[in-house]
């Protein structure tokens, strides 16, 4: 009789020849349940990517997207319904859009405004406040966008909002056939912060509905918006002052 030989199999780096990975990697199954039990700890799964590729190939397939899932159940649920497996631009760049503001750099998407990017603890999300992006001909469209980022006393530029969105299913989305045969360009220089992609200006596109504006309650409607390729949303508005403590009564 000739004995079968149990092998156990390997999880070698495979995707880079200098890679120090030489003695195996954990199975997928024992890291999944590792950063299941850390709450898809987005830090650590950042650090665990820049180890070696194969590391950060399965934060990129799995873990993001578990992290995803966590914190925005319900959004992620209605993104997938279309029955897509995975998110436009990867689960990657969905993570890092639900927790980072962009702000923007001097001379880059919003002209000479200059706001630091930064983590934040807490967004929410809303269809219905998306809603109020959509021109009247594209209302059967899926858009979720954040309620604004507040950076208060910007100099010159006053009080500003940053926010951020997705759209579900973009490349068949009405947005971008309307964006196609509206001939907008691609920006020449700046990319999608969450994915890289070229980016469209919806404000060159004539595509910024006066409902956006109210809903964020603009101040003097200014409101500026981009949209990736990839379907990913960023964008900036002025918002209202807030009031001063001396309009205050002193019963109040």
């Amino acid at each position: 009789m000739v004995k079968k030989m149990i092998l156990t199999k390997q999880y070698r780096c495979v995707h880079s020849a200098s890679c120090q990975c030489t003695k195996g990697h954990l199975s997928e199954d024992v890291i999944f349940l590792v950063f299941q039990h850390l709450n898809w700890n987005p830090n650590l799964i950042a650090t665990l990517s820049c180890a070696c590729k194969w590391f950060d190939d399965i934060a990129k397939r799995v873990l993001w997207k578990e992290f995803c899932r966590t914190r925005a159940p319900k959004m992620m649920l209605d993104l997938q319904s279309s029955g897509s497996h995975s998110a436009d631009g990867n689960w990657r760049a969905l993570g890092k859009l639900l927790i980072f503001c962009s702000g923007c750099t001097q001379g880059g998407l919003f002209d000479n405004v200059e706001v630091p990017g930064h983590f934040v603890n807490k967004t929410r999300f809303s269809k219905t406040l998306g809603k109020s992006f959509l021109m009247p001909q594209c209302l059967n469209d899926v858009l979720y966008v954040s309620e604004p980022c507040e950076h208060i006393d910007q100099g010159e530029a006053g009080d500003l909002g940053f926010f951020r969105g997705i759209f579900k299913s973009f490349a068949s989305s009405n947005v971008k056939k309307m964006i196609v045969n509206r001939g907008a360009q691609l920006h020449p220089t700046e990319i999608c912060p969450y994915c890289k992609a070229k980016l469209w200006s919806m404000l060159q596109a004539n595509m910024i509905p006066q409902t956006a504006k109210c809903r964020l309650g603009s101040n003097k409607d200014y409101i500026e918006y981009y949209v990736c390729l990839n379907g990913h949303l960023l964008g900036v508005c002025t918002l209202l002052p807030l009031s001063d403590s001396e309009d205050v009564s002193e019963n109040e």
